[in-house]
C-alpha cells in the first residue's frame, strides 16, 4: 500500500516537549539512574515511569521484553496491560507515562501525543499490503485492478489522517475514503 503500521512509543505531547523526547532512546536519557522512588511525583522518580501495553505487545518476541533489553528501559512495576482501546484513554488521564500503540492511529494527533523515533530501529517493519482470497479474485477481477492501482499510494501520514478523521472527527469511512480516492485520482 505503500506504508507501514508498525508499533510506535507514544508519551504525550506535553511531556516531550517538557523533556526533549523525540525518540526512545531519550527516554532512557531522562530516566535518573538508582532511583527505586515508586512515587511518579518524586523528585528522584524518572518522568516517564509507568508503561501501558496491550495484552499482544507484552507476549510477542518483537514486543515488550525485546524493546526494553534494545534500549535499556527500566519502568516502574509491572506495566499495565490492558485493551488497546484503553492505552491512550490510560495516557491521557496520567495512569501511565508511555504505551505502545501502532503508528497510523487517529488518536496520536487527536490527542496530541509523540510517536517517539525507533532510533535503534528494533521494530521491524509492518507494511500495509491487502489480503484477498483467490477466489475472490477470479471472481471479482476488479478487485486486483484496484489493489495495483493503489499499490505504493498510501503514505503513513495520510493513513493516519484519515484513522483521524474517523477515530477522532468521527467521519464515515465511505466518506473519507472516497474523499482520498478524488485527491489521488483513484
Amino acid at each position: 500500500m505503500g506504508f507501514e503500521d508498525t508499533f510506535a512509543m507514544v508519551v504525550r505531547g506535553d511531556d516531550a516537549r517538557r523533556l526533549g523526547l523525540r525518540t526512545i532512546s531519550d527516554v532512557v536519557r531522562v530516566d535518573k539512574p538508582g532511583s527505586e522512588n515508586p512515587d511518579p511525583g518524586h523528585p528522584d522518580s524518572s518522568p516517564i515511569s509507568r508503561l501501558g501495553v496491550g495484552y499482544e505487545f507484552a507476549e510477542r518476541p518483537d514486543g515488550l521484553r525485546g524493546l526494553t533489553a534494545a534500549y535499556g528501559l527500566r519502568f516502574e512495576g509491572e506495566p499495565r496491560t490492558m485493551e488497546l482501546g484503553l492505552l491512550y484513554r490510560a495516557l491521557a488521564g496520567r495512569q501511565v507515562d508511555i504505551v505502545a500503540g501502532n503508528s497510523t492511529d487517529g488518536a496520536i494527533k487527536a490527542l496530541d501525543f509523540v510517536a517517539l523515533e525507533d532510533d535503534r530501529h528494533y521494530f521491524p517493519p509492518y507494511e500495509a499490503v491487502p489480503l484477498v482470497r483467490e477466489e475472490s479474485l477470479k471472481k471479482w477481477p476488479q478487485i486486483g485492478v484496484a489493489m495495483t492501482r493503489l499499490a505504493g499510494k498510501v503514505t503513513a501520514e495520510e493513513m493516519l489522517a484519515m484513522n483521524l478523521a474517523v477515530e477522532a472527527q468521527h467521519r464515515d469511512v465511505g466518506d473519507v475514503v472516497r474523499e482520498f480516492r478524488a485527491k489521488k485520482g483513484l
